[in-house]
């Protein structure tokens, strides 16, 4: 059926006068015969490409072409994933480089400053990514440390710069929050950091944007589980000052919130160490709760709990730290 179907499909993909009903029913095709789709999928994607970079479709059926796209890359295999989305995002890359002398990563971030007449539509691009991303996120991110840190850093910057990105119903922002909490985790420091990053930009859009504010208000103490985590001795001290500008951000944009989740992760005996105290614990708590203003001092209070966390307090590693 797929084989005498999709040539039909694809050879219409070129034709303006078929956009809608011909991109229609390929994401169709997509969504609900993914996992069909393999052997056919190199040639989706060429033919797709070639049509988006001859701009032959209007935004909303390029839009509903890249969403076909990420349906499709999300049942392949993690490194077709990535040859593939290499292979679509390279010419957009390369009309960047003729926009601007910058770096390749510097050159995504400035798709997201540009105007979208250069290239088809920069949320569906964005869209496709964060999809196609968010499936290997299923599959088991740990041997891709270096895709979650380009992914984490994109998200960061795509907060940054154009915030309603996360106002689109196509991108799931409950997914890419749980992929942050999982990607703190992550043995490397790089990685950890550009997550740290995002999280410092997603906290402040809970004043305006409604889907960033729903899904911090029910999965926040996830997060700040994740942190104190870090701050335990979970991860390197290297790292304290971005947890500690989680921290701050948190208590900037989600005070009451804030005092709620800390109380009751802090509750369990043993947690985040079995080094603190009850009391240890709640005087770290109520200092966080007290610093909005003063990011340095935020700083100084995580040091000096993670050093107790540690059983490294007085001792002449905390006096190098």
């Amino acid at each position: 059926m797929l084989s005498s179907v999709l040539p039909l499909v694809l050879q219409a993909l070129g034709n303006p006068d078929l956009s809608v009903s011909s991109v229609s029913t390929l994401k169709k095709i997509c969504r609900e015969c993914k996992y069909d789709l393999p052997p056919y999928a190199t040639n989706i994607v060429a033919v797709s490409q070639e049509v988006l970079i001859k701009q032959i479709h209007k935004t909303s059926q390029c839009m509903w072409l890249m969403q076909a796209l990420g349906f499709l890359l999300s049942a392949l295999p993690v490194e077709e994933i990535l040859r593939n989305l290499h292979s679509l995002i390279t010419p957009y890359i390369q009309q960047l480089e003729k926009l601007a002398d910058e770096t390749v990563r510097t050159q995504m971030v400035h798709i997201f400053a540009s105007e979208t007449d250069h290239f088809p539509p920069i949320k569906a691009l964005f869209e496709l990514v964060t999809s196609v991303t968010l499936s290997i996120f299923q599959q088991g991110p740990r041997d891709h440390p270096d895709i979650v840190d380009s992914f984490m850093q994109l998200q960061a910057q795509a907060l940054k710069r154009k915030p309603d990105l996360f106002l689109s119903e196509s991108l799931d922002v409950k997914a890419v929050f749980h992929c942050g909490v999982l990607s703190l985790k992550f043995p490397e420091a790089p990685t950890v950091k550009s997550t740290c990053l995002f999280f410092t930009e997603l906290l402040p859009r809970c004043s305006d944007v409604p889907p960033v504010a729903r899904v911090v208000q029910e999965d926040g103490k996830l997060l700040i589980q994740a942190v104190l985590e870090g701050i335990g001795g979970g991860a390197s001290r290297c790292l304290m000052d971005q947890f500690a500008e989680v921290l701050f951000s948190l208590n900037k944009h989600c005070f009451s919130l804030l005092a709620v989740w800390l109380k009751e992760a802090l509750q369990p005996p043993g947690y985040p160490s079995s080094r603190v105290t009850t009391e240890q614990k709640d005087n770290f708590s109520h200092q966080i709760l007290r610093e909005r203003v003063n990011k340095r001092r935020v700083k100084d209070i995580v040091k000096e709990f993670t050093l107790l966390c540690r059983g490294l307090h007085g001792t002449e590693y905390a006096a190098e730290y």
